[in-house]
């Protein structure tokens, strides 16, 4: 039997800001990637918000901004815990405005525009970092308005291209949703994709995609999911897959027998001319 899953090489022009990949507190070269991208806009008022700040250090795509950049942020962590690191981080940086709240989706319960209001945050600000492992999708969506200059947001990296998916509507699920999911809703919303990287997509201001020159901005030519999941099955019943090797975040691996419905008796058919 042969079983392969095969994918056309990328677009080296449409991801040439991956050249730029460089982690200082970030995880897949995200630092360097920004400090390009504001290269190329412009930093403006170096103000940053962050969404699932952790401690201000762990897999932060602001803390290089914060520490060596001489941004200003707005940094929002629900986790008791957590946030008490967050207050050791940043307890010498006068910049960085803390926040100990759970954000809502809801207008009147602690939306993101409303505690960012509270804060004083300028409506304007050059990036927003969302990474909340799960209803990412939904907080971006209820923005009511193009307030960042970039908008970097989590996706799952084990959902193909092809297929938009979204979790259920709830802060008690963790499924995240599919880079697919985040183009659709971020060509609604007034932005372009200039990069994703490896479960990160990176958005701009529909007015200033032109400054980098991207041609072609689909995902088949910007990105490869790190798990391509394919399932068929063959006349017999046989259930086979590829591309999907195991479960990325619990370490189980998964084999060819995991996805058999049939038992093997019954996997036949009989339709089928014999010798």
């Amino acid at each position: 039997m042969r079983l392969e899953l095969t994918r056309r090489p990328l677009n080296a022009e449409s991801t040439w800001l991956l050249k730029h990949r460089r982690d200082v507190t970030s995880q897949c070269g995200e630092d360097g990637i920004l400090e390009k991208i504001f290269e190329v806009i412009g930093d403006h008022g170096k103000v940053c918000v962050e969404l699932g700040a952790w401690d201000g250090v762990h897999c932060s795509n602001t803390h290089a901004l914060l520490r060596d950049r001489g941004w200003s942020g707005y940094l929002i962590e629900a986790n008791a815990d957590r946030f008490k690191e967050l207050q050791r981080t940043y307890r010498d940086n006068p910049r960085a405005t803390l926040i100990h709240r759970f954000v809502d989706l809801d207008p009147g319960r602690g939306t993101l525009d409303e505690i960012l209001a509270e804060h004083a945050c300028p409506r304007e600000i050059d990036l927003l970092s969302i990474d909340i492992d799960g209803n990412d999708y939904y907080l971006w969506e209820s923005m009511p308005e193009p307030t960042a200059k970039v908008v970097l947001i989590e996706f799952n990296p084990t959902v193909p291209n092809d297929v938009v998916f979204v979790q259920e509507r709830s802060a008690s699920v963790h499924q995240g949703c599919s880079l697919l999911a985040l183009t659709e809703l971020a060509e609604k919303k007034g932005y372009e994709l200039v990069c994703a990287t490896d479960w990160n997509a990176l958005f701009v201001r529909l007015e200033l995609f032109p400054l980098f020159k991207i041609e072609d901005n689909s995902l088949e030519a910007m990105y490869h999911p790190r798990m391509d999941g394919r399932i068929f099955h063959g006349y017999d019943g046989t259930v086979h897959v590829v591309g999907m090797p195991g479960l990325m975040w619990h370490g189980v691996k998964l084999s060819h027998e995991n996805f058999q419905v049939l038992p093997p008796h019954l996997r036949v058919y009989r339709d089928a001319q014999q010798p």
